[in-house]
């Protein structure tokens, strides 16, 4: 996810916070303060109130952080590969390859909810039992919020429509009983949109009547919505593009500009034509050396286009994905990783034979599709 840092591990699994989750502290952190808790302990001091709302935020991280560590480490068990865990102002994401079986794919969906559940009920417990005693009711207050808080995320978390935890378990067992897939992926993706559809407009009519938690409302179901979408489309590209080859969808031959002449020459020559956007760079030696996304050009003044070299503006090739003409299509597709992703290079002995695109990925899929080899 783009814009997120890096601040440690979890269980060797590197774990990013997005800009946002600030964002999410501080308002549930004044939500906590400045109406829920004087409306459930009256009579407080307006500190005491900021100290506790901020903790119940923070609380609410960690308990996010819970949810999503449980998806990483019930996927490492089943020999998952997990790359990353991101924070964000809608709870967390777990990029990881695609489970090998609907087993571990149940597995793994289940354990975030049922370990929000657990933390749930464990604060509920917690906050009730230091309601009892005296001068607690604050912090019990907000222990309170918490369980409940956790309980609803679980509980909503298990509604079944991808890409909610819900929708993946229901898409582990369509697995398991007809041993499709993309048909699972697809009927998942569907029921996503549909879930997203109904929390955009629920959302959309409590805003209307004035309450303002309806735009987070319909936030989450437009969230909901694109990446169900999203999931379609990629259960489909997964399905058209079985069986295929790195081969099968590279554009080749290849436009190439050698890597040492300058912007200015590029610019002036027929090459700075190319359909493509991203150009590959060869060295002396005929080697790919870098990736020339052409609209960086214009950035170059024209003053210095003389003495600045393709290769000083172009990303190295070591930044970008790279296969075998032989290899499996899906197998390198699954390989990608943000912030680079596509294009690919396609390398024969160390020699460029091929790129493929995300157009090229496209265009083979619809082809397909059309000969009835991909399915809908």
């Amino acid at each position: 996810m783009k814009y997120s840092l890096r601040i440690g591990q979890v269980s060797g699994v590197p774990l990013r916070v997005h800009w946002t989750v600030p964002l999410l502290v501080f308002l549930f952190g004044y939500s906590l303060a400045s109406a829920t808790l004087p409306a459930w302990i009256p009579g407080q001091s307006t500190t005491a109130y900021t100290v506790a709302g901020l903790a119940g935020a923070l609380l609410l991280v960690l308990s996010l952080l819970a949810h999503e560590s449980a998806h990483a480490i019930a996927a490492r068990r089943k020999g998952i590969p997990v790359h990353n865990l991101t924070l964000w102002a809608l709870g967390g994401v777990t990029e990881m390859d695609k489970p090998p079986a609907p087993g571990a794919a149940f597995l793994v969906a289940v354990s975030g909810p049922l370990t929000s559940l657990v933390v749930g009920g464990a604060a509920l417990g917690a906050g009730m039992g230091l309601d009892a005693g005296p001068g607690w009711t604050l912090p019990a207050a907000v222990l309170v919020w918490l369980g409940w808080a956790n309980v609803l995320l679980g509980v909503f978390n298990l509604l079944p429509a991808a890409p909610l935890d819900g929708g993946r378990v229901v898409q582990a067992v369509m697995w398991w009983r007809t041993g499709d897939r993309e048909r699972a992926e697809q009927a998942a993706g569907r029921s996503g949109q549909v879930l997203g559809f109904l929390l955009i407009a629920l959302g959309w009519i409590a805003f209307l009547r004035g309450v303002w938690g309806g735009l987070w409302l319909a936030l989450i179901g437009f969230f909901v919505m694109i990446v169900a979408n999203a999931e379609r489309q990629q259960a489909f590209l997964a399905a058209a593009l079985s069986g295929l080859r790195a081969a099968d969808a590279m554009s080749s031959p290849v436009e190439t500009a050698p890597d040492w002449i300058t912007v200015q020459r590029f610019v002036d020559g027929p090459t700075v034509d190319t359909r493509h956007s991203a150009l590959p760079l060869l060295d002396f030696e005929g080697h790919p050396s870098g990736l020339l996304r052409l609209p960086q050009l214009a950035r170059i003044p024209v003053r210095q286009r003389e003495e600045v070299r393709l290769r000083d503006v172009a990303a190295p090739v070591s930044q970008y994905a790279t296969c075998a003409p032989d290899d499996l299509l899906d197998d390198v597709l699954k390989k990608l990783r943000p912030p680079t992703g596509l294009p690919v290079l396609v390398l024969d002995g160390g020699r460029l034979t091929g790129i493929i695109t995300a157009h090229d990925i496209t265009r083979l899929a619809q082809r397909r599709r059309l000969r009835g080899n991909g399915t809908g």
